[in-house]
């Protein structure tokens, strides 16, 4: 099979997390803080509820298929296809009633990513790519992705979800960045990734990754024609320090400060 002849089973996990998830936002919830003392890293029912039912999901359709979620860690994480789930990326944003949120789902075949999506139930937005196209299909209608051009840090839009959430080392190498950029905003967390996707955004830079929150970004964002690497310009997939851009230009402009 192809990520094409996935895609429909994506929009219908995407569906169904997102009639979980919604009942959820806005609303009295609790909040567990699972950082154990190193911070803050909420996690909710809604969460849990989303991932458990995507996971059932694809156990029935797919037995053979690996699952790697945030809240339930790695099911045979070996397997030749892997699900990769974030049911809801965002989650401070989420607890807060912002909707910069969004269920991220991805696939990997022996281990490189092939399709993925983000789902914003709230908005009914829509965004995937199989890294070599991606869309939206949203209340805007559908269409096809494309990162624009953007040549230099000067003219650059450029996106974290916090400086705070970085390294001391890493956060100097970033205002070096943020220095040399047009505009600098923070928040968005995998909001901010599909913006760049739509041609909104030319740099999205973070650290302290997760596998489960850039997996299933990759595909949309080479999809739509930008490039997503490490800091160091090596394959994004393990996570880490994170550098998207719309344009090679930038990006290599951007790298040559944060990984001289």
């Amino acid at each position: 099979m192809t990520a094409v002849d996935f895609a429909a089973f994506v929009d219908e996990l995407a569906t169904l997390s997102g009639e979980t998830i919604l009942p959820f936002f806005r609303t009295a919830l609790s909040v567990e803080d699972k950082s154990r003392g190193t911070g803050f890293d909420p996690v909710t029912a809604a969460d849990r509820a989303a991932e458990s039912a995507m996971r059932s999901l694809i156990r029935r359709s797919f037995p053979a298929h690996g699952i790697v979620g945030e809240e339930f860690g790695d099911d045979r994480g070996d397997a030749e296809y892997v699900w990769v789930l974030d049911p809801i990326d965002g989650t401070k944003s989420f607890i807060c009633g912002m909707p910069a949120w969004g269920t991220l789902i991805g696939l990997t075949h022996f281990g490189a990513p092939v399709f993925g999506m983000m789902h914003q139930p709230f908005t009914r937005e829509r965004f995937s790519g199989d890294g070599g196209a991606a869309r939206y299909r949203g209340p805007a209608g559908d269409r096809v992705l494309q990162t624009r051009r953007c040549a230099a840090l000067a003219d650059a839009v450029l996106f974290t979800t916090s400086p705070g959430l970085m390294k001391p080392h890493d956060r100097d190498a970033f205002a070096k960045v943020e220095d040399k950029v047009r505009l600098s905003r923070y928040g968005g967390d995998c909001y901010a990734y599909c913006m760049l996707a739509a041609g909104h955004v030319d740099l999205v830079i973070e650290t302290e990754l997760n596998r489960h929150d850039i997996i299933p970004l990759i595909p949309i964002i080479t999809g739509a024609g930008g490039i997503v690497t490490t800091w160091e310009g090596g394959a994004p997939e393990d996570g880490g320090r994170i550098i998207a851009a719309a344009d090679a230009r930038v990006h290599a402009a951007a790298r040559a400060i944060l990984a001289p």
